[in-house]
């Protein structure tokens, strides 16, 4: 088994190599390519399957698969204990190949199929470890991406109206047509349910119930970025519309909202979780400004310091004997000095400190938010929201960093084992270095941005201030949290978001299901079958009658019908 994902980790990095030059050697060329493969031919029904390459489909595909390879060989170490590893790696590369139809489809059917692939495949990872939690949040999971996967088949057949569901094809004329925008708001609301924005924003804390290598690859490049990833494709379709104002409204408060719910959550995982929920806000509300690059900019730079910063984490609960509690951990960068040096770096990539992967496209951003002049409400939002991003961050590391162990006494934190580290590696060397190089190759002219000297210092401004709220939260947090109870109540729990959810949509759908199934299968039962069967043990003797009667007929008419054959075989 050992040798057999070692393999498979080989083939995920060198597609991902392979993939990198072809997006590179596309970019400088300008080349896209559209492949149409006729499957078969039905009359006049030709059922095609479309691919289309270009440099930001093969971009995307090189980081998804560098950190794929990345999470199966962390995989076989992190779960060496695990009877059903297999099962595991399997899901994980149906997973992987689920994504990638989805990134390399020009068509709404080939893209429902990747879509409804990585709805599937994520629910059977989310309940992997089979516990009423685990099934609950899977239950959750899969029910918030029906919706978007109910959206998507609307709008697929809606777009019947063209005759082809290549939706590349329709882009230009989409302006002078009333179908097209009504499928451009369908498509954004098919993303948010994947991207978790308000109000399917609670999947995404619960999902954290699937093992921490599924985390890593899921919640970082793969599920939660598909919906933006879809949006970014989808752009030209949305530019201009006025519903998209409201559409940026609801990604500024699921930042807000995640951002401000972070602070307050003493679970490590739920803690990065609500980090990407805040990050897909951010990219969310980009794109509907109208930086679909700058969007896909920070969506490659997220995926890459997530991906550590949950595999890092990971590292930290298994020598926590699987404890998440931030408040019972501390001295990290003592006991566990390269795994803290590594999670610290996706830490501060995630603040944007200067020359680390995320500086890159964050500050690109906010100066951007800055420049445009759009409106104060959308600016103060950033700000606010980029000032929560770094508190949160810096108090995940007072907390796991500077504190006292308050654990156990006797405790095996250690980070001697090189083979999980040895995925740390690759994955810290991107995170260093690729911030640069992706903005080298996406920008290759330096954008202009001038800006007055006090406005270029606020990316700056806003780490130092985050630094001080963070220690502030992790200072006064426990008499802050004695004191006001029913307002930490309010804050931790996303705005009651996963008590809509589960009392809303779980449990009503569940009750309507049963009402439509009993509805289903009673009626046909009862006026087929049941009724039937007591109306006549019920009037036995009537049907007696019946049945003497009809068998006397019967008789009759088949003694005529004979008669008539003999006559006419005698006659004729």
């Amino acid at each position: 088994m050992y040798m057999s994902i070692m393999v498979i980790m080989l083939i995920f990095l060198i597609f991902s190599l392979l993939c990198f030059y072809s997006s590179m050697f596309m970019l400088l060329n300008s080349l896209n390519y559209f492949f149409e493969y006729n499957l078969f031919s039905l009359n006049s029904s030709n059922i095609i399957m479309t691919l289309y390459l270009d440099w930001m489909s093969l971009i995307f595909l090189s980081v998804v698969f560098l950190i794929s390879s990345m999470v199966i060989y962390y995989s076989k170490f992190y779960m060496e204990g695990d009877l059903m590893i297999n099962r595991f790696i399997f899901l994980i590369i149906m997973f992987v190949f689920s994504m990638m139809l989805l990134i390399i489809s020009p068509n709404l059917i080939s893209i429902l199929l990747g879509w409804d692939g990585l709805g599937l495949i994520s629910y059977c990872l989310v309940i992997y470890y089979q516990n009423i939690k685990s099934f609950n949040a899977g239950m959750l999971t899969v029910l918030s991406n029906r919706v978007g996967d109910v959206f998507l088949l609307i709008s697929i057949s809606w777009m019947i109206n063209f005759g082809s569901w290549n939706y590349i094809f329709y882009v230009e004329f989409m302006h002078l047509n009333y179908e097209m925008k009504l499928i451009a708001i369908l498509v954004v609301l098919a993303s948010f349910t994947k991207s978790a924005q308000i109000p399917f924003s609670s999947w995404l804390p619960a999902a954290m119930a699937a093992p921490t290598p599924v985390s890593s690859l899921v919640h970082s490049s793969t599920l939660v970025t598909a919906g933006v990833y879809l949006m970014i494709r989808f752009e030209n379709l949305f530019k201009g519309m006025e519903i998209m104002k409201w559409f940026l409204l609801i990604s500024l408060l699921t930042m807000f909202m995640s951002g401000l719910n972070a602070n307050l959550e003493y679970d490590l995982k739920k803690i990065i979780a609500l980090s990407t929920l805040s990050q897909l806000g951010l990219m969310m509300s980009i794109l509907f400004l109208g930086y679909s690059n700058l969007a896909f900019f920070h969506l490659l730079t997220h995926a890459l310091f997530k991906a550590l910063m949950f595999m890092c984490a990971g590292i930290f609960i298994h020598n926590l004997n699987n404890f998440q509690d931030i408040r019972y951990m501390g001295s990290f960068s003592m006991q566990m000095p390269f795994v803290s040096i590594c999670f610290n770096f996706s830490n501060l990539a995630l603040c944007g400190f200067p020359f680390l992967v995320g500086f890159y496209s964050k500050d690109l951003i906010l100066e951007m938010i800055l420049l445009m002049n759009y409106n104060n409400f959308v600016m103060i939002m950033f700000i606010i929201s980029t000032l929560f991003t770094v508190s949160y961050t810096f108090r995940l590391i007072y907390y796991s960093m500077m504190g006292e162990f308050n654990y156990l006494s006797l405790n095996f934190l250690n980070d001697y084992s090189w083979e999980l580290n040895k995925s740390l590696l690759l994955l810290m060397f991107m995170v260093v270095i690729s911030g640069g190089v992706f903005s080298w190759l996406l920008f290759p002219y330096p954008l202009m941005v001038c800006l007055p000297m006090y406005l270029k210092f606020i990316p700056l401004m806003l780490i130092f201030m985050g630094c001080i709220l963070g220690w502030f939260m992790y200072i006064m947090n426990y008499k802050f949290m004695k004191n006001n109870y029913y307002m930490m109540f309010f804050f931790s729990l996303m705005w009651f978001l996963p008590i809509i959810s589960t009392n809303g949509m779980v449990k009503n759908t569940m009750k309507m299901s049963m009402i439509m199934s009993n509805l289903d299968q009673t009626w046909t039962e009862n006026l087929m079958g049941r009724e039937i069967y007591f109306f006549l043990k019920l009037s036995s003797s009537w049907v007696d009658l019946l049945i003497f009667y009809f068998n006397s007929l019967l008789n009759l008419f088949l003694l005529m019908i004979l008669l008539l054959f003999y006559y006419l075989s005698y006659y004729y």
